[in-house]
């Protein structure tokens, strides 16, 4: 029997569905349009992302709302046949790019864009009004409890929280080259809005239907402090920033974005399938938010990009022309210098 919190909470998103109205919306761009929201150039309106803990609860349920609704729409052209929602269309797309676009210039501009089609898609097809929330998990960490007791973890106006023990086996056999990380696969999500969804992708590169895997890393706190942080938005340059952010296997140890990925553990905490969490789209605005910030410090940082363009060689470096691809289906390739700007088109969002 559904607890009165879960059914107040239920009654709240039906409601604001019925009776919302856009907040600094943009024009449908037509839905399964691979160019919809695509406006170079000046922004009309800027979509506010907002830190989760301060939306309220309708807000947070309009949100779980709109995931829910791209978890149950199909796919369109997805890159493995295997996927079979909207949501596992862009997870399935991130398995398939993984290796180009981490340790490399274009790891923060393609992820940029990424959580972008991200949001769009949430708007334009399921008709969520507002911005993608992000998590500032330097909260969480730097408080004296356990990063599990964070408000994302929340099961009625959260995500669920960690995986149960026992709960979920990994495949036997998986190759190192999945980059499985198997004591983070604690278990199945039994709560929450997503403890009955069913991935079809991953972990790693497989191909396997399962349940929402996590395993609640408090010992990585660490990496996600408010010193972490500023140990990263002091650098100079933005080469030194985007190391300094990214983490591993470039630094001796993890960092903001690898430390967050396995403190949420499970399927996050998987190079290749993380977006089958859909926390990994605040832990990535998160970072967004972070290099934004980095960006307004000084005004040449609002176009600054360095960083080689593949993990193999030959190696070049990424210049503001080189192209972001992204899959048709979920939206189009742009060269870094349209996504570096977040105050103007295509990308038209500010945090606060």
């Amino acid at each position: 029997m559904p607890s009165t919190r879960f059914l107040i909470f239920a009654l709240l998103a039906l409601i604001n569905t019925i009776y919302s109205t856009p907040v600094l919306a943009q024009g449908n761009q037509g839905h399964n349009s691979s160019n919809r929201g695509y406006h170079p150039g000046s922004c009309e309106n800027l979509l506010q992302r907002r830190e989760w803990r301060t939306l309220s609860d309708t807000e947070k349920a309009d949100y779980i709302t709109a995931v829910k609704c791209l978890q149950a729409h199909p796919a369109i052209n997805p890159v493995f046949k295997a996927a079979k929602t909207r949501f596992d269309e862009f997870q399935a797309y991130h398995i398939q790019q993984a290796d180009k676009v981490h340790v490399t210039g274009q790891f923060l501009p393609w992820h940029r864009h990424f959580v972008k089609r991200y949001e769009l898609a949430l708007r334009d097809e399921c008709g969520y009004k507002a911005a993608t929330p992000y998590w500032d998990w330097t909260q969480d960490a730097d408080e004296a409890s356990s990063i599990s007791g964070a408000p994302v973890f929340d099961p009625i106006t959260g995500f669920g929280g960690d995986g149960v023990p026992g709960t979920y086996t990994l495949p036997p056999n998986i190759s190192s080259d999945n980059r499985v990380i198997v004591p983070a696969f604690r278990g199945c999500v039994r709560d929450g809005p997503f403890a009955n969804y069913t991935l079809r992708l991953g972990p790693g590169k497989l191909i396997t239907e399962h349940c929402l895997t996590r395993g609640i890393n408090n010992d990585a706190r660490k990496y996600l402090t408010s010193s972490a942080m500023a140990n990263a938005t002091k650098l100079p340059t933005f080469e030194l920033f985007r190391i300094e952010l990214e983490g591993e296997p470039i630094t001796s140890d993890h960092r903001m974005h690898d430390g967050g990925h396995i403190a949420v553990g499970g399927e996050m905490s998987n190079f290749y399938s993380s977006p089958g969490d859909p926390l990994f789209y605040l832990h990535h605005a998160n970072l967004d938010r972070i290099w934004w910030n980095w960006q307004q410090m000084l005004p040449t940082r609002l176009f600054e990009i360095s960083g080689r363009s593949t993990i193999v060689p030959p190696f070049v470096n990424v210049t503001l022309d080189h192209p972001l691809q992204m899959d048709s289906a979920l939206g189009p390739t742009v060269p870094i210098r349209e996504v570096m700007d977040i105050h103007s088109g295509p990308n038209c969002y500010t945090y606060v």
